[in-house]
């Protein structure tokens, strides 16, 4: 599971969350822990058997080779995630999955850009006044060079035509340095885009770009989280997905195109900077900042024409690349098989010797056995078990997501380009460390919230569904009655875990989720996660809950029922 403070610079929003409204909240304060006696054991019947051919034993053989030290500590991108990806494919064609990655492969490729800042040459000046780089501002985008010019600002920067909205009416941008609310690529609540040809709309980024603008000042809704940790980056080169950069103007491109440089130098400015900026102008520093982080749409305006603002980035860009792992098991029944649940875990993990593996001694591999060695291999059974045992009715998808522990970056690119259509997907349940247990007498601080052997967190399970929850629960209760323990089952939960792993994507185009997880420990990010410490019993346990859990949502007569949805403004920060 990603880290709440990882290190680096995200490109994309994670958030803070806001105040629920006090239904949801009451219903999940009123039950933490949710247990009833079990039915007979021939309830499930065919599913139960094919549920336990998903053994403790050979989750153990996989997990030791997944979480072995030859596999580095399969960071993104690196030749151990490539071989776990290999290792994962391997096992899928032998149980005779169906392809569903690029070109009948199981992989779906992602393109990474890495990019270096030289920061002796990286720097902004407005008039005499000099910024320093990683202080006052940092940068953003992938594109090196000069560029000098009066300011503009230019609202949240979206043209769409059908919709009469223009935020660039009346304004002049040739040659000008564009201030724009957002991070240039989403549209603010309340517009969007979707299913509207590309002849009709502008991005901020095109239309500054078209129009003759020499560079872009982005202040993005998650203002305070970049800059909480985009300071690191400057030590070190940092990597990027640029299709999720660029794709709500590029989704119509092949990848190549997509992957391509952009042509403007882009900034992320301080609270300074833009104080700086915004000095004696209709609209100060603070109020641009608090209407870009609120989503508001504030009218455009030309700044003052003696303000020249003149920066200069210089940056080293390389490419790499990396994959997720995608296969499907057809269902049987000639309509619903369009239909699929989702089933998912991460196979990344955060590698060696990097931020965000803390050390141990002189051992520097984060194997990463519980996170997410665990997720991986429960999926891999878990298919095993679905391809030799009956056929559901709905289709089955499996994605083992890379890149989660850089940002969600396998999640978040699946959902923008999926391999099957997403709108089909009834739900995803996300396996995110389910491998450790709370032993007896344990007193160390970090173990606090560790589940114990026969119990497991839910989250986001009533989140957008009350049909997916119940049904979650009938099963546990008539199957093998686990702990369900709903303690982290809120959006504005000091820990944010609902947007801390691959589900929050789904979720955000709305399929509903559960996220399964154990609890953080003293292991965490560290070389000591490793296989020997994992309560194998449980992960069987807790594997083969969530089988009979998709087996049943494959097989019943009609989709989980999405009866309310996450706030709009809360996912788009």
């Amino acid at each position: 599971m990603r880290r709440l403070n990882f290190v680096g610079l995200v490109l994309f929003s994670l958030f803070l969350a806001l105040p629920l409204d006090a239904p949801y909240a009451q219903q999940q304060q009123s039950v933490r822990v949710a247990t009833t006696t079990p039915a007979p054991s021939s309830y499930f019947g065919s599913e139960r058997s094919a549920a336990e051919r998903i053994t403790a034993d050979e989750m153990k053989e996989i997990l030791y080779y997944i979480a072995s030290d030859d596999m580095l500590g399969r960071d993104t991108p690196s030749p151990g995630l490539d071989k776990t990806a290999q290792y994962i494919a391997d096992h899928l064609k032998k149980f005779k999955l169906k392809p569903a990655g690029d070109n009948g492969t199981y992989f779906q490729h992602i393109t990474l850009s890495r990019t270096q800042v030289d920061r002796e040459n990286t720097k902004a000046h407005l008039g005499d006044k000099a910024f320093k780089v990683g202080e006052d501002f940092l940068p953003v985008g992938r594109v090196s060079g000069d560029a000098e010019g009066q300011i503009v600002y230019a609202g949240h920067g979206w043209v769409i035509n059908s919709k009469n909205v223009n935020a660039y009416d009346g304004l002049d941008v040739r040659d000008k340095i564009v201030v724009v609310s957002g991070d240039g690529t989403t549209p603010p609540p309340g517009l969007s885009v979707e299913n509207l040809p590309g002849t009709d709309w502008e991005s901020p980024v095109s239309y500054a770009q078209k129009h003759g603008a020499k560079a872009l000042v982005l202040i993005p809704r998650n203002f305070e989280r970049r800059w909480r940790f985009g300071p690191n980056a400057l030590t070190r080169s940092t990597l990027s997905v640029p299709r999720l950069e660029n794709a709500a103007e590029d989704e119509d491109e092949d990848e190549a195109d997509a992957a391509a440089p952009k042509g403007l130098v882009e900034i992320l400015p301080s609270r300074a900077m833009l104080s700086a900026l915004f000095a004696g102008e209709q609209a100060d520093g603070a109020r641009v900042l608090q209407a870009s982080t609120a989503g508001e749409r504030l009218k455009g305006f030309a700044l003052s024409p003696s303000k020249r603002l003149s920066l200069s980035v210089k940056l080293s860009v390389t490419d790499a690349s990396t994959q997720n792992v995608v296969a499907v098991l057809e269902g049987k029944d000639s309509a619903l098989k369009r239909e699929y649940v989702a089933l998912g875990a991460h196979y990344d993990h955060v590698g060696t010797d990097n931020p965000g593996c803390r050390p141990v001694g002189d051992d520097k591999i984060c194997n990463g056995a519980d996170d997410d060695g665990s997720g991986t291999t429960s999926l891999i059974t878990m298919a095993e078990a679905f391809s030799k045992g009956p056929r559901p009715k709905r289709s089955i998808l499996f994605v083992w997501h890379a890149g989660e522990e850089k940002g969600l970056w396998g999640s978040e690119y699946f959902t923008r380009f999926p391999t099957i259509p997403l709108k089909q997907v009834v739900a995803q349940l996300n396996i995110d460390m389910i491998g450790r247990s709370k032993k007896a007498g344990d007193t160390n601080p970090a173990n606090r919230m560790l589940t114990g052997p026969d119990e497991i967190y839910v989250i986001g399970s009533r989140m957008m569904s009350d049909e997916l929850a119940d049904k979650n629960v009938a099963v546990n209760s008539a199957y093998l009655n686990l702990k369900y323990n709903y303690h982290y089952d809120e959006p504005n939960d000091p820990e944010r875990l609902f947007y801390r792993s691959d589900h929050f994507n789904y979720a955000k185009h709305g399929v509903p989720i559960i996220f399964f997880f154990d609890g953080v420990h003293e292991d965490y990010h560290r070389p000591t996660d490793s296989p020997d410490k994992i309560d194998y019993q449980k992960m069987q346990s807790v594997a083969r809950t969530i089988f009979i859990l998709a087996s049943e949502l494959a097989n019943a007569p009609s989709r989980p029922v999405v009866d309310k949805q996450i706030p709009a403004e809360q996912l788009a920060r």
